[in-house]
């Protein structure tokens, strides 16, 4: 099983960014995505949620209304848009999968968990 997280980078303020995590060896359409962040110093923080059919979407309040976490159901992908990044979105960013809804913020509570892409957001 590997969860392979990449898109991230450097960006200014108010810039944008794509994340894609791509998921093999397990049965993609049975388990919800997860992104869960964790910047330097800090415990982890969770980000977005997608349901198996990718129709539902929850987001953590740091970042509604900037980030939009979209999965696709032929390829086992699953996506994190990140629009007027700030600062305090400077994060390693994770992919997780769970075949259950979750909020999570332990590595532990969830099934499968990638590798992270660093997003770094200068002022």
């Amino acid at each position: 099983v590997q969860l392979v997280e990449s898109g991230g980078g450097e960006v200014q303020s108010g810039g944008s960014l794509r994340l894609s995590c791509a998921a093999f060896g397990f049965t993609f359409s049975s388990y919800w995505m997860y992104w869960v962040r964790q910047a330097r110093g800090k415990g982890l923080e969770w980000v977005s949620g997608i349901n198996f059919a990718g129709d539902r979407e929850y987001y953590a309040d740091s970042v509604k209304g900037r980030f939009s976490i979209s999965r696709g159901l032929v390829k086992n992908t699953v996506f994190l848009q990140m629009n007027d990044l700030k600062p305090e979105d400077t994060a390693v960013y994770y992919c997780a999968a769970d075949p259950t809804r979750s909020h999570g913020t332990k590595e532990s509570e969830y099934s499968y968990w990638g590798q992270g892409t660093q997003v770094t957001v200068s002022s």
